[in-house]
């Protein structure tokens, strides 16, 4: 019965989120990134009913239109389990978009960075809410969340950092994409194979590693190094 409540609670909370969005989050064949407006009905199971508070404390971004289907939404609540009774609106948010449980979702200054910054638009050069590239938001990110200075551009960004493989990537690695030739994009991983970046097609966004075009794409996850940071730092 306790497992038909949280079905209930997702299908819900997923049925009221077809408001028009900027931000792309599915996790459909490994990606978070979708076109598709979600479109579903509120069904109770067994009836069971929902109080109105508990529908309206726990909902889906305001930005992001989802293509998670019913069958990601129970396993992710499954995964939650009774967390789902502790957690804030802001971690059952991150968690269905990722498709992890809610335990992952600790860091809430890192996705209070990310809720602030999502959607905004892609910019070459820019740095600003009105447009932002790609290595000037993990820069900021960075700095701003883990009180870490990185160089401006993609490829410096990855001068300064130890290689990491894609199995012993962690929280706050940086990840490099070849999509212009060389070292031409950077996001910052969070966990599950997502990771948050400014897409050059898109805005900020949350991607994942699995995903047909940044797997083919990827290059390699990177870990800030201090002594490389101060390296080039002395020999500017």
């Amino acid at each position: 019965m306790k497992h038909l409540f949280f079905v209930a609670v997702a299908s819900c909370i997923l049925s009221g989120t077809t408001n028009s969005v900027k931000a792309q989050t599915s996790v459909h064949e490994g990606r978070f990134s979708s076109n598709n407006q979600l479109k579903s009905s509120l069904k109770f199971i067994e009836d069971i009913e929902l109080s109105t508070p508990l529908v309206s404390t726990v909902t889906i971004a305001e930005k992001a239109n989802t293509g998670i289907t019913t069958a990601n939404k129970i396993a992710v609540v499954s995964e939650i389990g009774s967390g789902i009774e502790q957690c804030s609106p802001l971690q059952f948010k991150y968690a269905l978009m990722m498709n992890t449980n809610v335990e992952s979702i600790s860091n809430l200054e890192l996705y209070n960075f990310i809720e602030e910054w999502f959607g905004t638009r892609y910019r070459y050069g820019g740095s600003q809410k009105s447009g932002i590239d790609c290595s000037s938001f993990s820069g900021k990110l960075m700095q701003e969340v883990f009180g870490i200075t990185l160089p401006r551009t993609a490829r410096e960004q990855f001068r300064v950092t130890d290689k990491v493989s894609t199995e012993d990537l962690v929280e706050g690695d940086l990840v490099f994409f070849n999509t212009r030739g060389g070292i031409s994009h950077v996001g910052v991983y969070l966990g599950n194979n997502a990771f948050v970046h400014s897409s050059s097609h898109d805005f900020v966004i949350i991607s994942s590693l699995t995903e047909a075009y940044y797997a083919n794409k990827f290059i390699c996850g990177g870990r800030v190094a201090v002594e490389k940071m101060a390296e080039i730092a002395g020999n500017e």
